[in-house]
């Protein structure tokens, strides 16, 4: 059945409990959940960002990167046809020599459009390189933007999407600071709660400044990793956290239709929303790179771990 875009449509933003590196656990999560949404009744369903592997600090995901047709992408063709309905959601795709965070759009028919992440968030550089296309998939539904993780809390992805969509598809792997530094927590205790305040808040403005819906699927499980120290040297600490989740159903005006706390692990939210535009009701800061007020702490720890990672993947990518 053809979806009617001139009535509220039923979507669903899956949040998951991804396992670091092991794609047949995270397929099997992502298929089965996907699947309760659309057998919900859902018509278009949002996967988180990396739904084939969650990206921490860690060797293995250096062979998890999926050539261009995949188990991953079938899996969503497959649903999609059985359903009649739209599947997105992103993963680490190798393309020619290199590696991109690829946000997936598919349709009934089979079609796919894609987004390469611009750029890689912090220790993220150790596993792909960003992208240069605008995020902008000309559907059959309409044009529809793509945007991931930290693409939300920069003015360039509103630049490049505001004013041609009438729906975001996105999604995050979002994390929190270590919870194994013992001192940490009672140093920096208002870096992390802003932390996850720039998390909950990222999709609710992302749908005011660009006056369009906003479906965001997010990561929530416990993770193991290494912290990087130093550029180009093989020295880090070991790295416990968790996902953010932040799983949300936004509407054009940024107010939350429905939502999936961190705390609630794997599942679904659901809602209705129309696909249109409305009248942006935030504004950017032209002059800014970044959209909320970051800290020092956040700007030093995006630098500093953005260098380690790009060289790791220069001394470590392979290009086979």
């Amino acid at each position: 059945m053809a979806l009617d875009v001139s009535k509220p449509v039923r979507v669903a933003a899956v949040q998951m409990d991804g396992r670091v590196a092991d794609i047949p656990y995270n397929l099997e999560q992502a298929e089965k959940l996907a699947g309760e949404a659309l057998e919900r009744g859902a018509r278009i369903v949002g996967l988180p960002e990396f739904f084939t592997t969650p990206v921490s600090f860690d060797a293995r995901l250096s062979r998890c990167a999926l050539p261009p047709e995949n188990a991953a992408l079938e899996m969503m063709k497959r649903l999609a046809r059985a359903h009649g309905a739209y599947i997105g959601g992103s993963m680490l795709m190798r393309k020619g020599a290199d590696v991109f965070n690829t946000y997936c759009f598919v349709q009934p028919d089979g079609a796919v459009f894609t987004h390469d992440k611009d750029i890689p968030t912090m220790w993220e550089n150790a596993f792909y390189v960003g992208g240069s296309d605008d995020g902008v998939m000309d559907t059959e539904i309409g044009r529809l933007g793509a945007a991931v993780c930290w693409e939300l809390v920069r003015t360039q992805t509103v630049e490049r999407l505001r004013g041609k969509i009438r729906l975001a598809m996105t999604g995050s792997n979002w994390w929190t600071g270590p919870v194994n530094w013992p001192l940490l927590p009672r140093l920096l205790g208002g870096v992390e709660r802003a932390n996850r305040e720039f998390a909950a808040e990222a999709p609710i403005r992302f749908a005011r400044l660009l006056g369009v819906p906003v479906i965001h699927a997010g990561q929530a499980g416990r993770f193991k990793g290494q912290f990087p120290l130093f550029p180009g040297l093989n020295l880090s600490l070991p790295y416990v956290a968790r996902f953010l989740g932040e799983t949300k159903i936004v509407d054009g005006r940024g107010r939350v239709v429905a939502r999936r706390e961190q705390d609630e692990g794997a599942g679904l939210a659901l809602g209705e929303v129309m696909l249109e535009a409305v009248e942006p009701s935030d504004q950017v800061d032209p002059g800014s790179f970044w959209i909320p007020d970051l800290t020092r702490f956040h700007i030093a720890y995006w630098h500093h771990q953005n260098a380690c990672g790009k060289i790791y993947y220069r001394n470590h990518h392979s290009p086979v």
